[in-house]
């Protein structure tokens, strides 16, 4: 059973660094804010979203849209429902606009989103569908198929990606609140963060639904660094054998889900995760 909690709340020692996550909300939206990409060829950081179904990807964009743009909004479409088959069925890149008015104007980083991984060989993304997305050679809007990979004759088959086509930084999104990955899931997620590893693209994680999984934390959000078993199950994503990524490139986050109004307790997460993924992409980016 992995990221089931049962919350005991006391003070974490030695936790400095990511209480700060909870305080700098406006630091971390203005570096977001101004942020620009040094090397010219590329125009958009490019952020893929990968992981198992219900993990909270698409709801992580939109999340992320809402905290940019200061109200609700829903860029990408997810579901509101628990469910084990994926919800989202095609290739698609998020930009994130900013403000209103014509010409519409976007922030210079995207979000890919794509089916969610799933137990069987024929039904959910297929590991080899990600690679080549990680190398540009996925179109926009192309539309899996769980029984057979892309290939390069294929119409959703980019020949000559450029720089921008390429993916930046890889982020594994997993919901602190799912009972079990299973092992056939857990091998996808391997063979993708080998790959990953081969091309030099850094990689994170973020985990989702802190808030549900545990009562304490659904209180008060700024409980979420006092949490030892939300602690204690972060450090599980790190040393899960399918992930194995550093405690340090691992953030909890909320999702907008039920919300009306902005919350900074929940931006405050989604910021400090955004930012940590926009430095792992722009040192990606400088060195290609």
């Amino acid at each position: 059973m992995i990221f089931t909690l049962f919350c005991h709340i006391q003070p974490v020692p030695g936790n400095k660094y990511v209480t700060q996550y909870l305080s700098e909300k406006q630091r971390d939206l203005q570096y977001v804010q101004e942020y620009r990409p040094e090397n010219g060829d590329i125009k958009h950081l490019r952020i893929l979203l990968y992981g198992p179904v219900g993990g909270g990807k698409s709801s992580f964009i939109n999340s992320v849209s809402t905290v940019m743009r200061g109200r609700t909004t829903i860029p990408a479409a997810a579901s509101a429902t628990t469910s084990d088959t994926s919800f989202t069925r095609q290739y698609k890149t998020h930009q994130i606009r900013k403000g209103r008015g014509n010409p519409k104007t976007f922030y210079p980083f995207v979000f890919n989103d794509m089916m969610g991984l799933e137990e069987g060989s024929d039904s959910g993304v297929r590991a080899d569908d990600i690679k080549l997305a990680m190398k540009g050679h996925v179109i926009e809007d192309h539309k899996f198929n769980p029984a057979c990979p892309l290939s390069d004759e294929d119409p959703g088959y980019n020949q000559t990606p450029s720089p921008d086509d390429r993916v930046h930084v890889l982020v594994c999104v997993i919901s602190a609140n799912s009972s079990e990955i299973k092992e056939p899931i857990l091998q996808k997620m391997s063979s993708i963060r080998e790959t990953a590893r081969d091309l030099g693209i850094p990689q994170m994680a973020i985990v989702t639904n802190i808030d549900t999984a545990c009562g304490e934390i659904e209180k008060d959000l700024k409980n979420v660094y006092k949490s030892k078993h939300l602690r204690k199950k972060v450090t599980e994503v790190r040393t899960f054998s399918a992930v194995g990524i550093p405690m340090n490139c691992i953030c909890p986050v909320k999702n907008y889900s039920d919300e009306i109004e902005i919350d900074d307790d929940v931006d405050s997460l989604i910021l400090s995760a955004l930012r940590l993924m926009i430095h792992f992409g722009d040192d990606f980016i400088e060195d290609m």
